[in-house]
């Protein structure tokens, strides 16, 4: 069975989203829901470990407010295919090992896929998005989030991912159908903060970071490379778009 830990500051979008769709499946799941309408926690980090903690199940899945699972056999579909995945540490809905974004999500008001092609099996990658991450309650009692680099709302899970990586464990991309009423295509000054961070907390171990949100080369200036990821981030869209 699975845990699902869900940070959240808005209940009806919580309701509309998540919650509807956690209803209509086919198994049972506990449901860890950490209300921070009034900003309680400071970080996702801090929230998530806080809600971690209290889980019971084999799996753990981390996962935001407004995720929509496409199918009632969702959760009993994604547990069976990660019993059969070897030393898995971090499995999503959306991540990247290299300038290809790996998804079968649909995110956006409108919406649109995010990844370029389909998959039908599992895929490693290097990082996951933070929209959905299922981690085993083993790996997550020992290897918690870190609050000290991470201390705000993003790159958490890239962080978490390359760190697990650096111990053995692998990253998937799972080829589960899903919704992300977001397109989480925000960069406030806390991203780039974190981002700082995490790439002098990595450099040694990965010459690139491919995350959703960017691909940063960890020894090139921050700063230019800002600035030619917002242009290969509305390239990338098109290509989407038309495909």
């Amino acid at each position: 069975m699975i845990s699902v830990v869900c940070v959240y500051n808005n209940r009806q979008i919580l309701n509309n989203c998540l919650i509807k769709s956690l209803k209509k499946q086919n198994c049972n799941s506990e449901l860890i829901l950490i209300d921070n309408t009034q900003n309680k926690f400071n970080s996702a980090a801090k929230a998530l470990n806080h809600g971690g903690s209290k889980a019971q199940e084999e799996y753990i899945m981390f996962v935001h407010q407004d995720m929509e699972l496409n199918s009632p056999n969702w959760l009993s579909d994604v547990e069976e295919m990660l019993k059969s995945i070897k030393d898995m540490g971090v499995a999503g809905v959306a991540g990247r090992k290299g300038r290809t974004p790996r998804s079968n999500m649909k995110h956006g008001t409108t919406p649109r896929s995010v990844g370029i092609f389909p998959q039908d099996d599992p895929i490693e990658v290097q990082t996951v998005d933070e929209c959905l991450a299922i981690v085993p309650r083993s790996i997550f009692q020992e290897n918690p989030f870190d609050e000290e680099t991470c201390q705000g709302w993003h790159l958490y899970l890239a962080d978490y991912c390359l760190s697990l990586k650096n111990k053995g464990y692998h990253v998937y991309v799972v080829p589960q159908s899903s919704y992300h009423l977001s397109i989480g295509d925000s960069f406030s000054n806390d991203y780039y903060q974190t981002l700082s961070k995490i790439i002098k907390k990595h450099k040694n171990n990965y010459k690139w970071i491919y995350t959703t949100t960017g691909n940063w080369h960890t020894t090139y200036p921050l700063l230019i490379q800002i600035v030619y990821n917002k242009l290969y981030r509305t390239v990338e869209r098109i290509i989407i778009k038309l495909t």
